[in-house]
C-alpha cells in the first residue's frame, strides 16, 4: 500500500515538473514571439498599419477589431526616436514596449494632449545626455527614457464610424516615427 502510494506521488511529482518546462519551453519552441512578428511587418523606423481584424479570423496579437493600429520599430542604438504627428479628435492611445512586451509609456488623448503627438524616446546614456544638456531637442517633445535600445511604438485610434476606417488609417500612416536627425 504505501509502495503504491509512493509510486502515485512520484508520479504526480513528476507530471507537474514536466507539466511546468512544457509551458515554459513553448514559447521558445514555437519561434512566435511578438517582437518577431514586429520585425517581419517590416516597421523598422516606419509606422505600418495593422490589417483590420475579421470577425471569425485568427487574431493572434488579440487586437480589438474596433481599434485602428500602426505599429513603429525604433534602434536607440542609432540615436533618440521620435514619433510625431497629428491625429484625428476620436480617442487614440499611444505606448512604447521593450523587446519583452512590457510597456514603458502609455498616454491617451484624454491627458490633456490634444491632438498632437510628439514622443521622445531616449536610452539611458542619451537621456544623461539630455539632462547635461548636450543635446538639442524640440521645445515641448514629451521625454520617455527607455532602458532597452529597441523598442516598439504602438498606437491605437478609434474611428467612430467603420466607413471613416480608411481615413483614420490613412492619418496613422502620416506618422513621422523613426531616430531623430542629427
Amino acid at each position: 500500500m504505501i509502495r503504491t502510494l509512493l509510486w502515485g506521488i512520484a508520479g504526480l511529482v513528476l507530471g507537474g515538473i514536466i507539466h511546468i518546462l512544457v509551458i515554459l519551453a513553448l514559447p521558445v519552441l514555437t519561434g512566435g514571439s511578438v517582437w518577431a512578428q514586429m520585425t517581419a511587418l517590416g516597421a523598422l523606423n516606419k509606422p505600418v498599419i495593422l490589417p483590420a481584424v475579421q470577425s471569425g479570423a485568427p487574431n493572434p496579437l488579440h487586437l480589438d477589431p474596433e481599434l485602428a493600429y500602426a505599429v513603429c520599430q525604433i534602434d536607440l542604438r542609432a540615436g533618440p526616436g521620435v514619433v510625431a504627428g497629428t491625429l484625428p479628435q476620436a480617442f487614440w492611445s499611444i505606448a512604447v514596449y521593450n523587446k519583452a512586451g512590457i510597456a514603458r509609456y502609455s498616454t491617451t488623448n484624454r491627458d490633456g494632449i490634444g491632438q498632437t503627438v510628439d514622443l521622445g524616446i531616449f536610452n539611458t546614456a542619451q537621456t544623461r545626455l539630455l539632462a547635461e544638456q548636450k543635446l538639442d531637442v524640440a521645445e515641448g517633445l514629451l521625454i520617455v527614457e527607455s532602458p532597452a535600445d529597441d523598442v516598439v511604438v504602438v498606437v491605437r485610434l478609434e474611428p467612430p464610424h467603420a466607413a471613416m476606417r480608411a481615413r483614420y488609417e490613412a492619418e496613422l500612416k502620416a506618422l513621422s516615427c523613426g531616430n531623430i536627425p542629427s
